[in-house]
């Protein structure tokens, strides 16, 4: 058992079954560890040293290592930017739409396909103790929760739009309207966006 934790610890936690395989590990000890409680399985062939010094953001990377063109987005994104109260129960992530299907067994997410020309847009990184994070910065989370209100809701749209404006001085409407013109959703930003700067 130390040995599958001196992988885990050299590789930040994580391990593919390739690397596993590749120290010599056999496929009963990885099942033996697995029903132990020493790592857990993210998805099949990507596992997780349960007892490693993990972050708050750990969840997040979990998604971001196990398909490296995810992005968090949407109300995941808007909570963890505190533009809203609302705590969502799955992580929402975008992909390109040419991705293969992309499902994890844990933690539990919400896929959305972008197309390719405006999933590039507004990528942020954060670099944490868990690993890489890739994030959709705040204004292009307001756009998308516009593309998204149906689906969201729009008490929750606008909620984060009016906690995006409580700060005026870190807001940046022409980012904001760039990302709304990106995704075809000015005409429905603009109006709420002029009554809040009244």
């Amino acid at each position: 058992m130390n040995k599958i934790i001196q992988i885990f610890n050299k590789h930040k936690g994580y391990s593919r079954m390739k690397e596993l395989r590749d120290a010599g590990i056999q496929t009963r000890d990885i099942a033996y560890a697995l029903e132990e409680g020493v790592i857990t399985k993210i998805k099949p062939g990507l596992y997780r040293l349960v007892n490693y010094p993990w972050d708050e953001h750990s969840s997040f990377a979990d998604v971001c290592i196990a398909n490296k063109k995810a992005v968090i987005c949407l109300l995941t994104a808007a909570s963890y930017y505190e533009l809203t109260t609302f705590i969502p129960t799955e992580i929402d992530v975008a992909v390109p739409n040419n991705t293969d299907k992309f499902n994890l067994i844990y933690p539990p997410i919400k896929v959305y396909y972008y197309s390719d020309s405006y999933y590039g847009q507004g990528i942020e990184r954060m670099y944490t103790k868990s690993g890489v994070v890739n994030i959709y910065n705040r204004e292009k989370t307001i756009a998308d929760l516009f593309r998204y209100k149906k689906k969201m809701g729009e008490d929750l749209v606008v909620e984060s739009l009016k906690e995006y404006m409580r700060n005026r001085r870190t807001a940046n409407f022409s980012d904001l309207l760039k990302y709304a013109d990106a995704g075809r959703v000015r005409k429905k930003i603009e109006p709420i966006l002029r009554a809040l700067l009244i």
